[in-house]
């Protein structure tokens, strides 16, 4: 039996570079899955986004609702973006348990403030202190291990943002720390190449690079291959289901408001998109039950004889 847990583990002790493209909703989840990519993530910044809510004001369960309807139906692990737990270390404990029942592999947890504060997005980070931090990834391994309610292939991803706030050193300190604590992974923002170049051989974790497509403080873009090269174990690309998505129909949208007609694909890649997400879908299994169970009843009524 698949467990999504296990498959990611898998790649993690494989060494395997994780690719992780975003997914905002459960036809891209298929999507991503159906082109060969081996993992993928539900950030905070694409649910807040394609749900209007925005990241900051996210209660647990929508994010976890919206990721574990994702990976419903995927053979392919989802990665959730956990944020600051949702609280303290007995709240992040619940949020473990709940990704897990849900069908959720893994997830980052971070060291900002929570309630999480929408200045986040001016990239002005609220860190708790370092101790509280430890406690809270400490205690979400610990849940992580236990046998009753834990799976221990379940991946904690222990995130930093104090590189935007107290500075690279503190960020890397909190790997360390992390470390000790149980956390499987890690993940910082490194502000300038060098530190990107430094954070997979001094955070002593497997890191996690995040792709900030669109940024506007002028983080680095790496592409997977360049990163792969300076160590680092997979890649987030943090919008780029929302972003592609939201430029493109925003593109059609006014394509057809100002001329009636969208050009933008030719009458044959329509019926090739169409096709395509049917059969990601799954209509054709449910074209297969149905002639077999209702659609051969109503045929078999048609050929009765009238009285």
């Amino acid at each position: 039996m698949y467990r999504a847990t296990t498959a990611l583990r898998k790649l993690v002790n494989a060494g395997r570079f994780l690719e992780l493209p975003t997914a905002h909703d459960a036809l891209t989840g298929k999507l991503i899955q159906s082109v060969g990519f081996k993992s993928l993530y539900v950030g905070g910044f694409v649910t807040g986004g394609s749900t209007t809510i925005s990241e900051p004001q996210l209660t647990m369960t929508e994010q976890i609702g919206l990721a574990g309807n994702i990976a419903n139906g995927l053979k392919i692990p989802v990665v959730m973006d956990a944020g600051a737990g949702w609280g303290e270390p007995l709240h992040t404990m619940r949020t473990i348990r709940e990704c897990i029942r849900a069908g959720i592999a893994g997830v980052h947890i971070e060291d900002q403030l929570f309630p999480k504060r929408a200045h986040y997005h001016t990239y002005v980070a609220h860190n708790i202190p370092i101790n509280e931090y430890r406690d809270k990834i400490k205690l979400a391994c610990v849940q992580r291990d236990d046998p009753n309610d834990g799976d221990k292939d379940f991946v904690i991803i222990a995130r930093s943002d104090a590189c935007r706030e107290q500075g690279y050193n503190e960020a890397v300190k909190r790997m360390l720390v992390a470390r000790e604590a149980g956390a499987d992974m890690g993940l910082i923002f490194p502000r300038t190449h060098k530190e990107t170049m430094n954070a997979p051989r001094q955070c002593k974790l497997p890191m996690v690079y995040v792709q900030s497509r669109g940024n506007r403080d002028n983080r680095p873009l790496y592409s997977n291959a360049q990163l792969k090269d300076m160590g680092y174990a997979g890649c987030i690309d943090a919008i780029l289901s929302v972003g592609v998505q939201f430029h493109f129909m925003r593109r059609a949208l006014l394509e057809i408001k100002k001329t009636s007609d969208y050009t933008g694909m030719t009458p044959q890649e329509w019926v090739t998109a169409r096709h395509d997400i049917e059969t990601l879908i799954g209509l054709e299994e449910h074209y297969k039950i149905e002639r077999e169970t209702v659609e051969k009843v109503y045929y078999a009524s048609k050929k009765k004889p009238r009285k």
